[in-house]
């Protein structure tokens, strides 16, 4: 889906107070369930998630994470929902070269280059199977309202500019619930970019710890785009940021294109960003995560901007992923 502008005012619009009603109704709903108890597997859980619908750099986060951990000696494994991906009963382990976004979403893909990722809606068979599989540690790439499954440790990542739009909650407002209610569920946030407007954040995080990180483009393919002309398309939550972030490397976005978040292409959309590219002698740029859901055959036709998510402050990251590893 496409976010409604409304959602990210300031203000409520007429629109959203209209149905803010709803969003109460769906907010409550959402906090009672984030309020069950979980099962608790023999394995750490570490959960990195959002307050809102939509992303807010989960996946690079939850990779971030991963890393740290891994670099600390832990055997780490990912659950991940598999948005997009096909419908299963059982837990999926994702093999990269061999499965494509339909059988398991678009985000695995990515977190199977890094750890062994396992796909399922149900959180505790996923776990499990992981931990059969040998992992020490799990990372949840989201899931904070989702109770199944009992968190060590909880992340709540935060867009540092578009912070929580208007403050309510779905379909009124971005939010899953009301930040109130999500709050004592999560062990920090972590805000992502966003310059001074982080100082905002202090109030509406209530004494919870702010960990600043910056999402940083892979600098060989940042270089190969400065100064060149291109045509830039995304289908993720926020899409003006990786326009945004093609003109701070240099490149000139001579054309953009946005698609619904997660959307899937066909090869005719794909076929006619070529021919359009082709026409106007513009480079086709996109994402990894939008690369990943395009057809192999296609997805070499165009450059894909990866970008890594680097934490302002790793060890205080890390004191608090030991805590949860040694079950302080």
């Amino acid at each position: 889906m496409i976010a409604p502008r409304f959602w990210a005012t300031d203000r409520a619009s007429w629109i959203s107070r209209a149905l803010s009603p709803l969003g109460a109704l769906y907010g409550a709903a959402t906090a009672r369930r984030m309020a069950r108890a979980g099962v608790k597997v023999s394995a750490p859980v570490v959960c990195v998630g959002n307050f809102v619908v939509g992303g807010a750099g989960k996946t690079p986060t939850a990779i971030a994470i991963a890393r740290l951990l891994l670099g600390a000696g832990e055997r780490v494994a990912f659950l991940s929902r598999g948005y997009g991906g096909a419908p299963r009963t059982e837990p999926l382990l994702v093999d990269p070269s061999m499965h494509l976004s339909r059988v398991v979403g678009d985000e695995p893909l990515l977190l199977a280059r890094v750890a062994p990722c396992f796909v399922g809606a149900d959180r505790v068979a996923a776990a499990r199977a992981a931990i059969e599989a040998g992992a020490g540690v799990l990372v949840m790439d989201d899931g904070l309202q989702n109770p199944g499954l009992a968190k060590d440790c909880a992340f709540a990542v935060v867009d540092a500019e578009a912070h929580f739009g208007n403050g309510l909650c779905v379909p009124a407002g971005p939010l899953r619930a009301p930040l109130a209610a999500q709050l004592p569920f999560v062990d920090a946030l972590i805000a992502i970019g966003g310059g001074d407007s982080v100082g905002s954040l202090v109030e509406a995080a209530r004494g919870k710890p702010i960990l600043r990180a910056r999402l940083r483009p892979d600098a060989v393919v940042a270089s190969d785009l400065i100064g060149r002309s291109v045509l830039a398309f995304a289908g993720i939550a926020r899409p003006e940021k990786f326009f945004a972030t093609l003109a701070e490397i240099g490149a000139r976005v001579a054309a953009k294109r946005v698609f619904a978040d997660h959307h899937f292409f066909t090869a005719r959309e794909i076929e006619a960003l070529l021919s359009l590219a082709a026409a106007r002698d513009l480079i086709l740029v996109t994402t990894e995560k939008d690369q990943a859901r395009i057809a192999p055959e296609y997805a070499r036709e165009m450059v894909a901007l990866p970008v890594t998510l680097r934490f302002d402050e790793p060890e205080a990251v890390r004191r608090l992923l030991a805590a949860a590893v040694e079950g302080e």
